[in-house]
């Protein structure tokens, strides 16, 4: 998959949204707390996001993922603590794209691909206007970027599982969003859309678009990002992953869920087979 013809306009930040404040974290998450009646979802995390970054945020079922990422989206209130998107409250933030889990879309619904994408323009267009000159270039360039544009006018349910994460990453871009968090984008994906979405991600690096992903493949999660979270209601470790994934560690997230394969560099990772399908049960 060959982006580099096709990767929209390189951008910083800034340029894309002038009003954040510079020399800010793009996400700051300070003592973080949600509880549900079932009981605590995430107790006191505390984290900071690079600008430019790509992190995976790992844990066994029930963890917090999903919790997390809907603070961070604006999407759900925490009982305690703070969370700020360059310097500012999350709720509304342009800047912040939600790719939720795939079982969380319904896919019959009756829209295609550039329809979706355009959605990511929806709030710069404002209220009751249409869809002018410039949003239609951005969302054509968008799906140019993903390499979906035979598929523009397909209906979303037609795709293949890697073509619909490539989708939503276009409505992203169209967004112009400098945040965009996950949640289980490569479920159910075989290795070459595994490849193919990667491969976007890759080209997104030169935008310095920040990107947030929540997995349970640890594997992955050790080679292709920058820093691991692990993650079980409490912050068990954050950092590089050789430090992070300890048998220590894993023991402490996973309990006896666990099954080693050790690998040339030493590193302890674990076949989380128990983990698939929904993750925050109580979400």
């Amino acid at each position: 998959m060959n982006l580099s013809p096709q990767i929209m306009p390189i951008s910083t930040p800034q340029q894309r949204h002038p009003e954040h404040l510079p020399g800010t974290s793009i996400l700051s998450v300070q003592g973080l707390s949600v509880g549900y009646e079932s009981g605590l979802a995430l107790d006191d995390i505390s984290f900071e996001l690079i600008t430019g970054e790509r992190m995976a945020v790992v844990g066994p079922n029930g963890a917090g993922k999903s919790t997390l990422f809907k603070v961070v989206a604006g999407l759900l209130k925490p009982d305690k603590g703070k969370v700020s998107v360059f310097g500012e409250e999350p709720g509304g933030h342009m800047c912040i794209s939600y790719l939720p889990q795939h079982n969380h879309v319904d896919w019959n619904f009756p829209v295609t691909v550039s329809e979706v994408v355009m959605m990511g323009r929806a709030r710069r267009i404002g209220m009751l206007r249409w869809p002018g000159g410039k949003d239609r270039e951005i969302v054509e360039k968008a799906i140019e970027t993903v390499e979906l544009t035979r598929f523009a006018k397909r209906q979303i349910s037609q795709l293949s599982g890697g073509q619909q994460q490539r989708m939503f990453i276009a409505r992203a871009l169209a967004q112009e969003a400098d945040l965009m968090l996950m949640d289980e984008p490569v479920t159910g994906l075989d290795t070459p859309s595994q490849e193919e979405l990667f491969a976007v991600l890759d080209a997104l690096r030169a935008q310095q678009v920040t990107v947030m992903i929540a997995l349970h493949d640890l594997k992955l999660a050790s080679t292709s990002f920058d820093r691991v979270m692990l993650l079980n209601r409490r912050m068990v470790g954050i950092g590089e992953p050789a430090k992070v994934f300890t048998r220590e560690n894993l023991a402490l997230a996973y309990g006896d869920r666990l099954r080693f394969e050790v690998a040339g560099t030493e590193i302890p990772f674990m076949d989380d087979n128990c983990c698939g399908g929904e993750e925050d049960h109580h979400a």
